[in-house]
C-alpha cells in the first residue's frame, strides 16, 4: 500500500498571523533584553566635558563683547549729576576711541603706552577712565584736550585764556529717594518739599558751552577748593576730566591722595564712551520681586548721554555770564 504523498509546505502568503498578544509579549521580551535585568531603561551619559566645553565658549563670548563691543555699567556716586544719578544703569561702548590695556573686563593688564586704532574723545563725551595703578572705573566729561592750557577760576572753566561761558538755569528740582537723598554736606539747604508734599533736593544749576558748541547742564552748590585750579598745559596724550557735580567730584582736580585722578589722565586709560541709560532705580529694591518694578524711576530709561550741540559764534566768544573782567587771578 502506498502512502500519500507529502502535502507542500504553505506560502508565505497563506502562513497564519500570530496572534497580537503573542506580539506584544515578544516585544516585551526584547525590551526587557535591551533594558536588562532591573526592567528600567538605560541611564543617558552626560559628557561633562562638552558641556564644560559650552560654558566656557559663553564666557568667554560675553568677556570678549564686553571687552571690545559694549559693556554695563552701573553709577555708585553723585558726581555726575544732574545728567546721571546713583542708581542709573547705562551701556558704554568700547570701541569709539579704539582699545587700549583698560579695555578688558577687570582690567587684568599693568599699563601700556599707546591704543589699537586710537582716536581722541571730543569735548563734551562721557567716559569711563581707569586710574592708573587702580582697577576702578570713574565716569567723567571730557573738558580738555592736549595741548590746551587749562584753568579753573572761582568755578569757571577757562580754556586757553577765554571763559568757558555758563547760563544761570532756574533751579533743579530732583526728587528725593534712597538713591538720591540729597546729603546735607554735599548740598547744604537744599532739602525742601514740592506743592505735592513730597521732598526735592533742589539744586542750583548752569549750562555750560563748551567752544566745540556742546552743551550741558552743571551744579554748582557754592565755593568750593576746587573752584581754584591751574593754570597748566595738559601734555600730549592726556585729557582733562571733570564731574558736571563741580563741587562733588574726584576728578582731575582732585590729587591721588584724595582718589581723584590727580591731574590730565593719560588716553591709555579711558575705557569707552557713555551712550544711553538703560534704566534706573531709586534705592528701594529688595528680594520681593514686586518691588524691582516699583523701584524703577521713570522717564529715565533710553535718555541718551550726549550732549546736544548748538553754534558758537567765530572768533571771540560770547561770555553769557561771568565776564573775564570778574574773574580775580587769585584766590
Amino acid at each position: 500500500m502506498t502512502s500519500p504523498p507529502p502535502s507542500p509546505p504553505p506560502s508565505p502568503a497563506s502562513r497564519p498571523e500570530p496572534p497580537a498578544d503573542a506580539v506584544r509579549n515578544e516585544e516585551a521580551a526584547g525590551g526587557a533584553e535591551g533594558a536588562g535585568q532591573s526592567g528600567k531603561p538605560a541611564a543617558r551619559t552626560i559628557n561633562w566635558w562638552v558641556e564644560l566645553r559650552s560654558l566656557l565658549v559663553l564666557l568667554l563670548g560675553v568677556l570678549a563683547f564686553h571687552s571690545f563691543v559694549a559693556k554695563p555699567f552701573y553709577i555708585p556716586s553723585e558726581s555726575m549729576m544732574p545728567a546721571l544719578l546713583k542708581g542709573d544703569r547705562l551701556i558704554v561702548s568700547k570701541y569709539p576711541y579704539g582699545w587700549s590695556y583698560v579695555s578688558p573686563s577687570f582690567h587684568p593688564l599693568p599699563f601700556l603706552r599707546g591704543r589699537i586704532w586710537g582716536r581722541l574723545p571730543e569735548r563734551g563725551d562721557i567716559v569711563i577712565v581707569t586710574p592708573q595703578d587702580s582697577r576702578e572705573d570713574y565716569i567723567k566729561r571730557v573738558i580738555g584736550l592736549p595741548g590746551d592750557l587749562v584753568e579753573i577760576r572761582a568755578g569757571q572753566v577757562v580754556l586757553n585764556g577765554i571763559p568757558v561761558p555758563q547760563k544761570t538755569l532756574p533751579p533743579l528740582m530732583v526728587p528725593v529717594d534712597g538713591n538720591a537723598p540729597c546729603p546735607a554736606d554735599q548740598f547744604p539747604g537744599a532739602l525742601t518739599y514740592g506743592e505735592d508734599g513730597k521732598p526735592y533736593c533742589e539744586l542750583p544749576v548752569r549750562e555750560e558751552i563748551l567752544p566745540n558748541g556742546r552743551h550741558y547742564t552743571i551744579v554748582d552748590v557754592g565755593p568750593r577748593e576746587t573752584d581754584w585750579y591751574g593754570p597748566m598745559r595738559i601734555p600730549a596724550g592726556h585729557l582733562f576730566l571733570m564731574g558736571d557735580n563741580r563741587d562733588n567730584s574726584a576728578d582731575s582736580r582732585v590729587s591721588f591722595a584724595q582718589k581723584g585722578l590727580g591731574g590730565p589722565v593719560p588716553f591709555e586709560s579711558i575705557g569707552g564712551r557713555a551712550e544711553f541709560i538703560t534704566f534706573s532705580v531709586d534705592g528701594s529694591t529688595t528680594l520681593n520681586p514686586l518691588s524691582w518694578w516699583t523701584s524703577l524711576r521713570s522717564g529715565r530709561a533710553g535718555s541718551s548721554l550726549h550732549p546736544a550741540r548748538t553754534r558758537v559764534p567765530s572768533g571771540k566768544w560770547e561770555i553769557i555770564e561771568r565776564p573775564v573782567e570778574a574773574l580775580p587771578d587769585a584766590r
